[in-house]
């Protein structure tokens, strides 16, 4: 076997993040739904931006979330995105490598821009979220380094990156890479208007074993069995997938395998600022969990240690030390 050189190694879309606050009224004037993710063309990226006042603009992208999550826990970790070398796309590379993040991925020399997503969080902290992928959408079976695939405990794809042919073929190849090397391929489901897209795909990739681990909240698993109904979406995803770990914000979350269901509590917040991130870094803390051989449930409390430190300000991503929080809270040595 290959030597271990990553606990968690993700693939996803390389987007430099635009936030702001918004009203509701703001959503709805420009035809927005709320908590959902849409993905925009240039022009309506333009314009969107325009309409937005004042901005915060930090690196992020789902999975690049989650890995710099990774890397905050003193855990080793890398990640594959696309982005053009451009000014957004070298801050992105700076940004991620200063998370202590391996980024080797080559940038573009030509084509769309680095990716963007126009984050507006309105007062009750729910994130609402427009994506114009550009470079990211190009990222292809050549980004892929067997190498480092093989020398990670999980590699990880954010289901956005389902979206883009391309990087379809990409996730596809690494996955069959981490199986021969005996490593974890885990599948987060990203969001609902997600799993409506790729449903019969996204079941495809549980039932024929090409994931392990799949990240789900509850809307998107209610989504992806088309049920309103939590406990009959719990029941179906326990024969379709090893383990699947099911987020349900202040409720907490549950572990479900083949043969036994964990419930896990939220950990207390404050106030929340910005649920943005919040699902990302619970991946984080429970991947990194699971690649050092802890329990489940000490996993998923690793996770919501996370997701509670991210939601207490704005951006996705952590302003702590994930590492030291967990350690005083007893769950790492």
């Amino acid at each position: 076997m290959t030597e271990l050189r990553y606990d968690v190694l993700g693939i996803g879309n390389a987007i430099v993040d635009v936030l702001a606050r918004a009203e509701d009224d703001f959503l709805l004037a420009h035809d927005m739904r709320k908590g959902g993710m849409a993905l925009i063309d240039e022009p309506r990226a333009e314009a969107i931006y325009a309409a937005m006042g004042q901005t915060v603009e930090i690196s992020g992208g789902s999975a690049a979330n989650t890995i710099v999550g990774v890397g905050s826990f003193g855990a080793r970790a890398a990640f594959v995105g696309r982005v053009k070398d451009d000014p957004l796309g070298s801050v992105f590379a700076h940004d991620i490598r200063a998370a202590k993040v391996d980024f080797d991925t080559r940038p573009a020399a030509e084509g769309p821009a680095t990716a963007r997503c126009f984050i507006l969080v309105t007062p009750d902290g729910e994130r609402t979220m427009n994506t114009y992928l550009g470079a990211a959408q190009d990222l292809n079976p050549d980004d892929i380094d067997e190498e480092a695939i093989a020398a990670a405990a999980i590699t990880y794809l954010e289901g956005y990156l389902w979206d883009p042919p391309e990087a379809k073929n990409a996730f596809l190849k690494a996955a069959k890479i981490a199986h021969e090397a005996e490593r974890t391929v885990a599948l987060t489901l990203s969001d609902a208007f997600c799993v409506d897209r790729w449903r019969v795909e996204f079941l495809e990739l549980m039932r024929s074993g090409t994931v392990d681990l799949v990240f789900a909240n509850e809307a998107e698993l209610k989504s992806l069995y088309q049920t309103a109904d939590f406990d009959t979406a719990v029941k179906a995803v326990r024969g379709d997938a090893a383990l699947t770990v099911v987020t349900r914000s202040e409720q907490g979350c549950l572990v479900v395998s083949r043969e036994t269901t964990a419930a896990v509590k939220a950990v207390p917040v404050g106030s929340v600022v910005d649920t943005t991130g919040a699902g990302d870094l619970f991946a984080a803390g429970f991947m990194v969990g699971l690649a050092r051989g802890l329990p489940h449930e000490t996993a998923a409390r690793l996770g919501a240690l996370a997701a509670a430190e991210v939601i207490g300000h704005l951006g996705a991503r952590p302003e702590k030390s994930l590492d030291a929080l967990a350690r005083e809270a007893g769950l790492l040595d």
